[in-house]
């Protein structure tokens, strides 16, 4: 078997809960050093400092356990946008013995609901703007109002603050054996399937903290001077593990804005003097191409590093070109907790996707399943303790994603090089990646081909280069010729955007087609289908 190891030494991972790497005994450290404050809302300037942090989780664990009668095992979801307060939740479920299951709050109440329902979900805390959804889904999936909370200070009808359970204890937080560590899920992040339903995955204690200290091998600049900047979504596993626990890890500054706007995202790199951010490359172009960026003082930023998307070459050398700031992209997925490749900053090539993390082992695999080794295309397949435990309630997802050996196989072609660096060829996966975000095709066909004027539907993910993205498109069949109207498109396109979260939308637009091309067993050939467009 031909097995590439990481070129960087193996580092001792501990057998560590959560909570307890994040918040080890502190009775050495001064006291100022836990008043450190930790995240900062960007646009009202609120704090929080580590000592509140800690005293927060624990107290809103105690709530959990007295109050709702939560127990360890039992599962919190947060469907909510970025929040000052997001870490208070999350490590006070954790302290109580429980499991974190971040859901994005744009999701349509059907979406929410699958999610709750899969996750075994039996508490929400969410964000007043999204209590309508948040509300239908809790009914859908039988979970009562009264366990629902809400950030922020008001009440809404019946639906109190999150801390209305803050307890008149601090809880003790759960400790668990070495064992349990390494099998105790911690996270449900969901991961699009390619057959159209999210797959819940079970990321366990040991795989973030594992994450944690392999990122921090070429991370070695980070410590409690750095500033980070919060502005992807902390229910996506990449926010999840940097900015929720590598930057507390390390008693950095986190700046949390709630969503991505250019001009406020700017402002706050100014004025918080922000050194380090990690993004995705749409935001990276915004930064290349929109004249505004000229206008403020980027001077304080020492490194960006771009992930949950390919980053191509072109862009990060504009990049470069036009800010003189330090970039490199690493590259991961929800199932990696989610950093597998990642390189050292001061030995970062344009296009290149970094190095094994510490402690990973890999494997490239070719269509013919041939074991292939420098310089070739082949599958890359991981193996590490990093690796998610599996996807909840599926084993056969997980016995075709895991092989007897232990490797993940990612559904990426790579190539790598003598000295240990990566590039991302192609996907096998048929996941679009817009944004950073997944959309499964099957999904959005399967809402195509309920449309009564459609006979078939493929979609496939197209590539933007003035957004650094790629759009799904949808190809389509209609029952009659006559129908194939430009208006007929726009009816099409109103009629899935409605139905789906806003980063699932037709974007790339809908493309009239005869017959759409199939393999003898029925599977949609894909390939075709981008041939066709690119031509």
């Amino acid at each position: 078997m031909v097995i590439l190891r990481s070129k960087i030494p193996d580092i001792d991972i501990p057998t560590v809960g959560i909570y307890q790497f994040i918040f080890p005994d502190e009775k050495n450290v001064s006291d100022d050093k836990n008043d450190k404050t930790v995240f900062i809302d960007g646009l009202t300037d609120k704090k929080l400092t580590l000592n509140k942090l800690k005293s927060n989780s624990k107290k809103f664990a105690a709530g959990l356990q007295d109050k709702i009668n939560f127990k360890r095992g039992d599962v919190l979801s947060i469907f909510s946008p970025n929040q000052v307060d997001y870490a208070t939740v999350i490590f006070g479920t954790i302290a109580a013995g429980g499991v974190v299951s971040p859901a994005n709050p744009t999701y349509t109440v059907e979406e929410y609901t699958f999610q709750l329902k899969d996750s075994g979900s039996s508490v929400i805390v969410t964000h007043p703007l999204f209590l309508q959804v948040a509300v239908k889904a809790a009914t859908a999936a039988k979970i009562p109002e009264s366990n629902i909370f809400l950030f922020g200070d008001e009440k809404i009808n019946e639906i109190l603050p999150y801390t209305s359970l803050f307890g008149d204890r601090e809880a003790i937080p759960l400790e668990y054996t070495p064992e349990e560590v390494k099998n105790t899920t911690a996270y449900i992040c969901y991961s699009s399937g390619t057959s159209g339903k999210q797959k819940g995955v079970e990321t366990t204690h040991y795989n973030v903290v594992a994450n944690v200290l392999q990122i921090s091998k070429v991370e070695i600049e980070t410590n409690s001077d750095m500033v980070y900047v919060g502005v992807l979504p902390f229910y996506h596993i990449y926010a999840l593990t940097i900015n929720m626990h590598f930057t507390l890890y390390f008693r950095a500054s986190c700046v949390v804005i709630s969503k991505f706007d250019f001009e406020p995202f700017c402002r706050i790199i100014q004025d918080y003097k922000v050194t380090i951010t990690h993004i995705v490359p749409p935001i990276i172009l915004a930064l290349v191409k929109n004249p505004k960026a000229k206008e403020y003082n980027f001077s304080s930023l020492q490194l960006v590093i771009s992930g949950a998307a390919p980053l191509s070459k072109e862009l990060s050398e504009s990049f470069y070109k036009e800010h003189k700031i330090k970039i490199k992209q690493g590259y991961g997925l929800t199932e990696t907790s989610p950093v597998a490749l990642l390189g050292y900053t001061n030995d970062s090539t344009p296009g290149c996707c970094g190095m094994l993390l510490p402690n990973l082992e890999c494997k490239l695999i070719n269509e013919d399943g041939q074991e292939v080794g420098y310089n070739t295309p082949g599958e890359l397949c991981l193996r590490g303790p990093n690796i998610m435990k599996g996807y909840l309630n599926n084993k056969q997802a997980t016995d075709e994603s895991i092989d007897k050996d232990g490797f993940f196989h990612t559904g990426d072609i790579v190539k790598v090089d003598e000295n240990g660096y990566f590039y991302v060829v192609d996907r096998v996966k048929e996941l679009i990646k817009y944004k950073g975000f997944q959309v499964a095709p099957a999904e959005l066909e399967a809402i195509l081909i309920t449309h009564p004027a459609i006979s078939d539907a493929a979609v496939i993910g197209v590539y933007s280069e003035e957004d650094a993205t790629e759009y799904p498109v949808a190809y389509v069949v209609t029952k009659q010729k006559s129908q194939r109207t430009n208006e007929f498109s726009e009816e099409i396109r109103k009629f899935v955007d409605n139905q789906v979260a806003p980063h699932k939308k037709l974007r790339g637009g809908v493309i009239y087609i005869d017959q759409i091309p199939k393999s003898a067993a029925g599977k949609i050939l894909r390939k075709k289908l981008r041939e066709n467009h690119q031509n």
